[in-house]
């Protein structure tokens, strides 16, 4: 902020990260981020698009479900509908929130197999897995059966990444490849019949926002906490402050595939 004495700085910087380092980061929901950080959202509008599918469903899974926020929206859920997640703080939270409308929280480990036996569902969805197992997902879906799924795109918010960890290599920087996913879910059996990808405009406003983010998002920097990139989180709220909001880009990418009746 102009005119804002080197003290005072830093007066605010150590309020706003014990604020954001004390604040829980259970479940999906970033409703704390609000006023704090803005990310544009993808045109297909996932969470609407699941819904209508969901309306259209048997039995449905939600892989890796977080707190089971998204998948509660949809105004109508399947009259078999399953949540898989890993965490025990999420699986906790998903259990209280998708119980009451009917949908039963299993606790995965997010590794081959899923736990549940072959063509059992009629519709999987996932938002933002950190990992699609496409040939458990082949095998859970009935034939003709519907995989709807928004991910994390390639270098997604890597300005941010790159800002603590530097430059960062190939391998990372194309890894969650739409075009890769593709030949993954090919491979696995289905047929891919919607592939989308867009970059999107990300603004931190304050670097609580950074902090309450990279605590969440814990694989963008691995093991960060704030005593470890202080000096790093210090400059970039300097920064802030004086220049502005840090402005990244997030890569979106949904992928629609089906699996192909048996002859």
């Amino acid at each position: 902020m102009p005119g804002t004495s080197e003290e005072e700085e830093r007066t605010r910087f150590e309020a706003l990260v014990a604020e954001a380092a004390a604040v829980s980061v259970d479940g999906w929901d970033f409703s704390w981020l609000d006023g704090r950080a803005t990310e544009q959202r993808p045109s297909w509008g996932y969470a609407h698009a699941m819904a209508e599918r969901l309306g259209r469903a048997r039995a449905a899974l939600d892989i890796q479900t977080g707190g089971g926020e998204v998948l509660a929206s949809a105004p109508k859920l399947p009259p078999l509908t399953v949540a898989t997640e890993s965490w025990p703080p999420n699986i906790a939270r998903a259990t209280a929130l998708l119980h009451p409308l009917g949908a039963v929280v299993v606790a995965d480990a997010d590794e081959p197999p899923l736990p549940f036996g072959d063509a059992a569902f009629d519709l999987v969805v996932s938002r933002h897995p950190v990992t699609t197992w496409w040939a458990e997902i082949a095998r859970v879906l009935k034939p003709s059966g519907t995989y709807f799924s928004q991910q994390v795109g390639p270098a997604s918010v890597f300005e941010l990444v790159e800002y603590f960890l530097g430059p960062q290599p190939p391998e990372a920087r194309g890894a969650r490849d739409p075009q890769r996913a593709r030949a993954d879910a090919e491979a696995a059996g289905l047929e891919v019949v919607d592939l989308r990808l867009e970059t999107l405009r990300t603004e931190f406003f304050d670097i609580g926002a950074v902090v309450y983010f990279l605590r969440k998002v814990i694989w963008m920097v691995p093991g960060f906490t704030v005593e470890q990139y202080r000096p790093q989180l210090a400059a970039l709220h300097h920064l802030i402050e004086t220049e502005g909001p840090f402005v990244a880009h997030t890569t979106r990418f949904l992928i629609e595939a089906r699996k192909p009746q048996q002859p």
